[in-house]
């Protein structure tokens, strides 16, 4: 076991995610345990409390409790094996490539990155995607692991820092797309609940606060949702096109449900059990409809973090949600690209 360590950030963590950095510094300690010591306070950047995605600034000095040597670690990292046909599938999920970002159309059940009983994620699956690189790509930001759709990943330190600053400041628009129980009131709107972690630990559902009570609520942020109605099936059940303006856990999901609208398929936040009869509150449809979550990453525009151009993609949806499009009678078609300016693109 080491000694409490101060470790200052060089030019090379400059933008980094604490834990990435981390893993660096001690390849052998897993991501459960950075996520424990982030919880407990134990791991510290500038004498401040972080969390795991904490971004790193060069200068900045990170307070690194003991940790276990390699040999008595309650968990050894190994070398991510990669299968052939998990190597194929998330090949597959490839929307574009270049020589500085990867660009995903993420299956729905998959999860981003490791944890409790999750052996096989995009983080991992990432081996399979350096098509001539030396190191694999960079996470950049999340989806759920059952919401579908775009994803970015970077191919250099130099292209992940620009995109993280491109997400920070709001310049990178992502559109989703969900089909929700009931229909909206306005159709077109602003949802400005903030959000709060449920208590009790491991928890991850979040709560929706009043905008006037975020203040005086510990924990609480403050996160804004633009939605609006594309088509609707009389008042049981809609077609929303949502755009988070923040990026707070779970945000759509809550805000969603918050407002009467769960979201298809959404047992955290709609209910296992509870049907949908008309336009009360309710994700589950009966009939045809899947009980997965009807959640998709539809499409995604930013600058390229090298170039600087403005890039624009757009992610098939999942084939639960077009089984349920088909029964509905919608078609792709009856969306703008961007219901919000339809002179978009």
């Amino acid at each position: 076991m080491s000694r409490v360590q101060l470790i200052e950030v060089d030019n090379d963590g400059d933008g980094q995610r604490l834990d990435r950095w981390l893993r660096k510094q001690f390849p052998h300690v897993s991501q459960i345990r950075i996520e424990k010591m982030c919880r407990k306070g134990d791991l510290r950047v500038n004498k401040g409390r972080v969390k795991p995605a904490t971004r790193l600034e060069e200068g900045q000095t990170v307070r690194v409790p003991p940790m276990p040597d390699e040999a008595a670690v309650d968990y050894i990292k190994a070398d991510y094996q990669v299968s052939d046909a998990d190597a194929a599938m998330i090949q597959n999920c490839v929307i574009y490539k270049d020589d500085d970002i990867i660009v995903l159309n993420k299956p729905a059940g998959l999860a981003v990155q490791g944890g409790t009983k999750t052996n096989v994620h995009v983080d991992g699956l990432s081996e399979a995607l350096k098509f001539g690189h030396e190191n694999k790509p960079k996470l950049v930001h999340r989806l759920d692991r059952d919401t579908s759709g775009v994803l970015l990943l970077a191919r250099s330190g130099k292209a992940a820092q620009g995109l993280a600053k491109a997400f920070q400041s709001r310049d990178t628009r992502k559109i989703y797309w969900a089909a929700v129980a009931g229909v909206a009131r306005p159709k077109l709107g602003t949802i400005r609940f903030g959000l709060v972690k449920a208590g009790g630990q491991g928890s991850e559902k979040m709560f929706c606060v009043h905008p006037k009570d975020i203040d005086g609520t510990k924990g609480a942020k403050r996160a804004t949702t633009d939605y609006a109605t594309i088509h609707e099936l009389g008042r049981r059940v809609s077609w929303m096109a949502l755009v988070p303006i923040t990026g707070r856990t779970h945000q759509l999901r809550a805000h969603m449900a918050e407002i009467g609208n769960p979201i298809i398929g959404d047992g955290k936040y709609g209910g296992n059990t509870q049907s949908n009869d008309g336009e009360g509150w309710g994700a589950q449809l009966g009939g045809e409809i899947s009980r997965k979550l009807h959640l998709h990453a539809r499409s995604i525009s930013f600058d390229h973090p090298i170039t600087g151009k403005r890039m624009h993609f757009t992610a098939d949806m999942p084939n639960h949600m077009k089984r349920t499009w088909d029964f509905l009678g919608w078609e792709e078609g009856q969306a703008e690209a961007d219901p919000f300016n339809p002179e978009f693109g």
